[in-house]
């Protein structure tokens, strides 16, 4: 695979003066953007479908959740505007107090059902900190929202940043905090234990293998992407550095991982180039890493957080002002 580099000039978004929602996007060289997004943090597929699930941001407690199209680039909002009614699930969530109709959306992913209808989980601040829990119905036009529960976040923790979905109903969680913080896995019956040899500073993106046997995670603070063992009683744990802050991480179709973050300071004492994003792909079992895409930003786009493979392209959200999608062709 070549090595993509695209400098602030390849990307331009024209706003209008009042609606965030009514952007019209400007193509340059080979990146493109979908506007009709506020800062869409976090992006899953789901899978089958061509829709990619983005969590949006307008305040510290507050943000929408999008469809967006990977066919036509059209953007739908589905919650909280378009949702359907609750259906509080009071068995799986019954320690949930009821539905929760505004929060910031950050860290999301998605269980696989059946019948056109898949749980998706989606990490809440705001009001309370928690995980809110949806199912997704996809059988329509455009996915279809209704809250069905909701997980409260382990007490004592800093901020539950990423999740991911883990054999059993479980969950997977990171506790970003850059002093010192750590994973987490809920399960069903037994609630929130925290994962032993997890303690790092920083952990920020993750994801797991599909037999829930490692865990990926984005080294914020350690500008790597860890991998841990879990449910071994022998703990493994490996790092490959990749020279930028990581944030989310995702499994593209080929089973590399795809790593993204930024360089938005230098360490003390070490000279670094800066940039608002940057992508790269790490092979799950050599930790080979293979740096895709760095990009300068602009004053559309100012802090990449999130990467997933599309078709032929890589699909970049992100934060602070970046409000569309950014899509290169690879």
């Amino acid at each position: 695979m070549s090595r993509l580099l695209f400098s602030s000039a390849l990307l331009l978004c024209i706003f209008t003066e009042n609606s965030i929602g009514a952007e019209a996007c400007e193509s340059r060289a080979n990146a493109l953007f979908i506007c009709g997004t506020t800062n869409p943090e976090d992006l899953y597929q789901i899978p089958g479908t061509p829709w990619v699930i983005a969590s949006g941001r307008i305040s510290d407690v507050a943000g929408p959740i999008y469809a967006v199209s990977a066919e036509d680039f059209s953007v739908r909002e589905i919650f909280p505007a378009n949702a359907s009614p609750p259906q509080h699930d009071r068995v799986t969530y019954r320690n949930c107090p009821g539905p929760n109709p505004i929060f910031q959306p950050h860290g999301v992913t998605l269980r696989e059902g059946s019948n056109n209808n898949h749980t998706l989980y989606v990490v809440g601040h705001g009001e309370r900190e928690a995980i809110e829990v949806f199912n997704v119905d996809v059988s329509g036009e455009s996915p279809s929202l209704s809250w069905i529960g909701c997980i409260i976040s382990p007490a004592g923790t800093k901020r539950i940043n990423s999740i991911t979905a883990l054999p059993g109903g479980s969950l997977g969680a990171t506790n970003f905090d850059t002093d010192g913080g750590e994973l987490w896995e809920w399960h069903p019956t037994t609630g929130w234990i925290e994962v032993p040899g997890s303690q790092m500073p920083g952990p920020n993106g993750l994801v797991s293998s599909e037999d829930g046997q490692w865990f990926y995670v984005g080294g914020w603070s350690e500008r790597a992407l860890v991998r841990l063992s879990r449910g071994s009683n022998r703990i493994q744990i490996d790092s490959a550095p990749v020279g930028f802050n990581v944030d989310n991480v995702r499994i593209a179709p080929d089973g590399k991982i795809v790593v993204a973050g930024h360089v938005t300071r230098c360490p003390e004492s070490v000279e670094c180039e800066l940039s608002a994003a940057r992508v790269a792909m790490v092979h799950p079992e050599t930790l080979e890493v293979e740096q895709i895409i760095d990009y300068k930003g602009n004053d559309f786009f100012r802090l990449g957080t999130v990467a997933i493979e599309i078709n032929d392209e890589i699909w970049i959200g992100g934060i602070r002002g970046s409000l569309g999608i950014a899509r290169f062709v690879r």
